[in-house]
């Protein structure tokens, strides 16, 4: 499990990055802009969002199973994973766009990609953050799904896998706790963390938070 975590970890973190970097780039260009291109965005977002997510990379998975790798795992994850980031940071650039100060940056004669560097990527810094970190957590659960199911990595030591081959050779009826409880137990730990980091982010993000405490 020592070595099985950080492999586990580096798939969250490559799906979350690749998500969160396309989610950035699209929430921006609609939220920002508007008009044609936000209907597009939101349009094809909203198309794919009700799809079962899971049961899509099931699929994915199960027809390039012989050659997953942990980055390949990564880059399956991060397939899906770009919607919900693109939802949210669409929703706060078109909330900030109105705000006083980026209508002063206008009057001050600002260009739009000067606006959006010099005002409103500072301003969702902890939005960014708290959504990278929702992110790195749905697409760890994605990984360990998958891999509980027998679809990671076939000779890689991670959580899912391990999980996987303790049902594979009845554990839980043996009693052999010791086989899948500790990768339940990190599983916890590690979401546990990534809430508590959530929570911190939203709340530098929202004062109003840090009134109601």
């Amino acid at each position: 499990m020592i070595v099985g975590t950080p492999i586990t970890l580096r798939i969250g973190l490559i799906g979350a990055s690749i998500g969160i970097t396309i989610g950035i780039i699209l929430g921006f260009t609609a939220g920002f802009f508007g008009g044609k291109i936000d209907t597009v965005i939101r349009s094809v977002a909203d198309t794919i969002l009700p799809i079962p997510a899971l049961a899509v990379l099931v699929v994915i998975a199960s027809v390039i199973k012989q050659s997953l790798s942990p980055d390949m795992m990564g880059l399956i994850v991060a397939s899906l994973a770009w919607m919900h980031p693109t939802r949210t940071i669409r929703s706060q650039v078109l909330t900030m766009r109105e705000r006083a100060y980026v209508q002063v940056a206008r009057l001050c004669g600002l260009s739009e990609p000067e606006i959006v560097v010099r005002e409103l990527i500072p301003n969702l810094l902890p939005y960014l953050g708290a959504t990278f970190v929702s992110a790195t957590g749905a697409s760890i659960l994605a990984a360990i799904g998958l891999e509980a199911l027998g679809l990671g990595p076939q000779n890689e030591p991670t959580m899912g896998m391990t999980i996987y081959w303790a049902m594979y050779y009845g554990a839980p009826l043996q009693g052999a706790y010791w086989w899948w409880g500790p990768p339940i137990v990190i599983i916890v730990f590690v979401f546990v963390g990534l809430f508590l980091i959530s929570a911190g982010l939203d709340e530098l993000a929202n004062p109003r938070l840090r009134k109601q405490v």
